[in-house]
């Protein structure tokens, strides 16, 4: 598999190799030894979640407060969507800056999102399943929703129509309004503290 570094630090876009035959195809979806030894630390999975969605919904942007904190990868087991990830740790060189992708089932290609660090997604197809392998076990108000539409991130998302969303994340605050609450990661180098005490 392939393993390429974003424009977000520490979050990296992994492509696997597939092995093809007239029965279809073979891969691995995720790597644990392969993946440690890029990111230097360990990735233990706590809890695997999925999602269905229809077509042009979008989901994000999501991340968990530190503590508990939670890195994802995250991979596109059908359908078909477009992947934003979004640094959001305050004292990065690269706040603000995001990375899109492409996932979908035929590639097997995943996402890994580091602690701190915004994601979400918008569906191209209908029926469409995400699945994120996740470091944490859900804790009830950690989570930072962060709206996807903010137009000082100006995220491209692409759509054409608007896109569907949870009511939750059409009131979630800006990425300005997140950092003035104190809500957000802080940069240090290359690991991350949370901000304020929760």
């Amino acid at each position: 598999m392939r393993i390429e570094e974003t424009a977000v630090p520490g979050a990296y876009v992994v492509t696997p190799d597939q092995l093809h035959d007239q029965r279809g195809n073979f891969y691995e979806g995720m790597r644990a030894d392969v993946l440690e030894e890029v990111l230097g630390h360990s990735f233990v999975p706590r809890q695997i979640n999925y999602s269905t969605s229809r077509r042009n919904t979008l989901r994000g942007i999501h991340g968990v407060a530190i503590p508990p904190g939670q890195a994802k990868y995250v991979t596109c087991v059908r359908g078909a969507l477009r992947d934003i990830v979004v640094e959001l740790r305050v004292g990065s060189p690269a706040f603000g800056q995001y990375a899109v992708h492409e996932l979908d089932a035929a590639s097997g290609r995943g996402v890994y999102v580091p602690e701190g660090v915004g994601h979400g997604f918008l569906t191209l197809t209908d029926d469409t399943c995400i699945c994120y392998v996740l470091t944490s076990t859900y804790v009830p108000g950690t989570q930072i929703d962060i709206d996807p539409l903010d137009p000082d991130l100006a995220l491209p998302w692409g759509f054409t129509e608007p896109p569907l969303l949870s009511d939750k994340d059409a009131r979630a605050p800006t990425v300005a309004e997140a950092k003035s609450a104190g809500v957000l990661a802080r940069w240090e180098g290359d690991g991350v503290t949370h901000s304020v005490p929760l």
